[in-house]
């Protein structure tokens, strides 16, 4: 089964993820303008971290996104901060949905949880977007690319995101956190994640700029229009801000990593099927981001490789306590020994 036909779509709602629907259609008559029910709710299929429904009413339809119920590892799942970030991107006219809504009470419907639009498009969670011809392919990665560069321009001070991120290295402060996160959420021993977390730190690169990054910018994290145009950018729940090259070179991973039915394309004949090349993905943010070149990436594809090990292990530790938003989070935490190996991998590249 494909990623596509696990994660698209939504479904009814879990029994362990039922919210109080009486609760909620009444607090969204208060606080979001023009709501109007009756109110019936879904969830999405996808998502690992903050369980996502969508609620239909017969005028509107929107997205709610939640806190996870249960113990929680520390500074997870910062809703109010993904409402904070979409609201101030909005403002900027960035393409991200419009943000109604924030509930810090815990009362309503038992975590707390934003609402927003429902954006209509299409999400492709196979890299090499099979259904599309050529030229539509190159249009989708073009498009997602310069959505990228465009995020990367955003005056953070105008947006009102100047106190976003801590100050400092973003790299250092990064490889801190999911060494931490990473620990608390430990499962047994992995040698290759104990030389990354000795190595990393002491290699850090220099900051090349600050900017908002929005933390997890990969194929299925946005809506395409059926032009090709990138219609909004979802999941904001690791911005912050930081290095411009985190986001970009955790893209490029997709150019590193093997297709397997994911945003993998290594191995794939990309002239063929219309996606650009790792070096044409390289020239199209340079050109869109006004940059010569960029340096070597090596090392920055061992810190995202090692930063995802972090986030799986996280899901493997909420599936271990049965509060995580996926029921396929187990087989998706499976997947750390093998990130882990190619992390290292990567830092031998980068002089290990």
């Amino acid at each position: 089964m494909s990623d596509a036909e696990i994660f698209s779509g939504v479904k009814p709602v879990e029994p362990r993820h039922r919210i109080d629907e009486a609760k909620l259609a009444a607090w969204m008559a208060e606080h979001v303008r023009g709501f109007a029910g009756p109110l019936t709710v879904q969830q999405f299929r996808g998502g690992q971290s903050n369980p996502t429904y969508r609620l239909d009413t017969p005028g509107q339809a929107y997205v709610l996104r939640r806190k996870p119920f249960g113990a929680l590892l520390p500074s997870a799942h910062a809703v109010d901060r993904e409402f904070r970030v979409i609201g101030a991107l909005y403002g900027e006219g960035f393409p991200v949905p419009r943000p109604f809504a924030l509930c810090e009470d815990p009362e309503v419907i038992g975590a707390a949880f934003y609402v927003m639009e429902a954006v209509d498009g299409a999400v492709h969670w196979d890299g090499a977007l099979p259904g599309l011809d050529p030229h539509a392919r190159h249009r989708h990665y073009a498009a997602m690319i310069a959505t990228l560069a465009r995020l990367h321009a955003i005056d953070p001070e105008a947006a009102g995101l100047s106190d976003y991120g801590r100050p400092g290295n973003h790299f250092a402060r990064q490889v801190d956190r999911w060494t931490r996160q990473y620990r608390a959420a430990e499962d047994g021993r992995l040698e290759d994640v104990e030389r990354l977390i000795a190595w990393l730190p002491r290699t850090v690169p220099e900051q090349q700029g600050a900017c908002v990054v929005h933390g997890d910018y990969r194929l299925d994290n946005l809506i395409f229009s059926p032009d090709g145009g990138v219609s909004a950018v979802l999941d904001w729940e690791l911005s912050t801000l930081g290095d411009p090259l985190a986001d970009f070179s955790y893209l490029l991973m997709q150019w590193a990593l093997p297709a397997d039915g994911r945003s993998g394309l290594g191995g794939l004949d990309l002239q063929a099927l219309g996606i650009p090349t790792r070096d044409e993905a390289v020239a199209l943010y340079c050109r869109a981001s006004d940059r010569r070149d960029l340096p070597d990436l090596d090392w920055y594809f061992a810190y995202n490789l090692f930063r995802l090990v972090g986030i799986l292990q996280g899901v493997a530790a909420r599936a271990k306590a049965g509060n995580a938003a996926s029921e396929h989070a187990a087989a998706m935490a499976a997947r750390v020994p093998k990130l882990a190996a190619a992390a290292w991998g990567f830092a031998e590249r980068a002089g290990a």
